[in-house]
């Protein structure tokens, strides 16, 4: 039986909505993701299902939620957050780290506390789901990886200066007049230079 599949994420902007609340409406509808290897993304697992249970999933959408105005569509590709640079056991393994994209970096870190209930946040900054990819092959060149975002390198410093290094070239996020984002660095907060 060979099924037209979607994935969550196409069906996530075709119907303008997050893809978690997608993943929401799946599970609420029972209905299981097919998890597959994408030629866009072959490192990945994708989450597709098929052209029906997308039905299924709009028509539910339809009829439990209120419309999403076309702007608010195009902007999911411009969803902002934190890129954050995590060691996961930092005592027992100080150069095992974990790097990526998060929405809210508490959430992420609260969601990572089952599977690493040691790790540390070592520094986040503003950044754009956009950037995310980017982001992560540019600060762990010459870095070992050993699952999608968690890496093994011998100077977590050297990872730290390149994250600074990328970030300061990318555009400042903070709405004009906002305060100056705040960087966590080993637990300690402090307040990164102006980048205007």
């Amino acid at each position: 039986m060979n099924e037209e599949l979607i994935s969550v994420l196409d069906l996530s902007r075709e119907l303008g909505r997050r893809k978690q609340t997608v993943f929401k409406v799946l599970k609420r509808l029972g209905i299981e993701t097919r998890k597959q290897r994408s030629s866009k993304a072959p490192r990945q697992l994708i989450a597709y299902v098929t052209v029906e249970e997308s039905r299924r999933v709009e028509d539910e959408m339809r009829a439990t939620a209120p419309p999403v105005l076309e702007p608010q569509a195009e902007a999911l590709p411009e969803e902002q957050g934190v890129f954050y640079l995590l060691l996961l056991e930092p005592d027992n393994d100080p150069g095992r780290f974990k790097v990526g994209f998060a929405e809210s970096l508490p959430e992420r870190v609260r969601s990572l506390k089952c599977s690493a209930p040691f790790l540390r946040v070592v520094m986040s900054w503003p950044c754009k789901k956009l950037w995310d990819r980017t982001a992560i092959d540019c600060v762990t060149a010459g870095c070992e990886r050993l699952h999608t975002e968690v890496f093994r390198t011998t100077d977590i410093e050297q990872v730290t200066r390149r994250c600074e290094g990328f970030f300061g070239l990318m555009p400042n996020l903070r709405p004009s007049g906002a305060a100056a984002p705040t960087r966590k660095t080993s637990g300690i907060e402090s307040h990164p230079p102006s980048l205007a």
